[in-house]
């Protein structure tokens, strides 16, 4: 198996709660500083849901195992080259690599 090629540069973004004067409302927010990723697409499908036609995408992302990488939950969401991937899965791969498996939206 040959190395992860990280040719992609991502954002982690992690949710707060702010009172908008009416509620509180999550917002996001960068967290942590900009990682070198690999990036592999897995499928992509379309669904159909009350009416409306729902494109989306899987992709794995793997990253290096690192003390703030660890820390990632699947509550964070990245952005890789102007969309944001909500994290579905994080797992180890060998003693080096975390991966990443998520969705993104493809008809926005």
């Amino acid at each position: 198996m040959s190395a992860p090629r990280f040719d992609r540069r991502i954002q982690i973004q992690r949710a707060t709660l702010a009172d908008d004067g009416f509620a509180s409302v999550e917002v996001w927010a960068d967290h942590g500083p900009p990682l070198w990723a690999a990036k592999a697409d897995l499928s992509d499908g379309e669904r159909w849901s009350a009416g409306e036609v729902a494109a989306s995408v899987t992709t794995r992302f793997t990253l290096h195992r690192t003390a703030f990488a660890r820390g990632l939950t699947s509550k964070d969401r990245l952005l890789c080259d102007g969309r944001s991937f909500e994290i579905s899965g994080i797992k180890e791969s060998g003693c080096r690599f975390l991966e990443l498996t998520c969705s993104a939206r493809t008809d926005r």
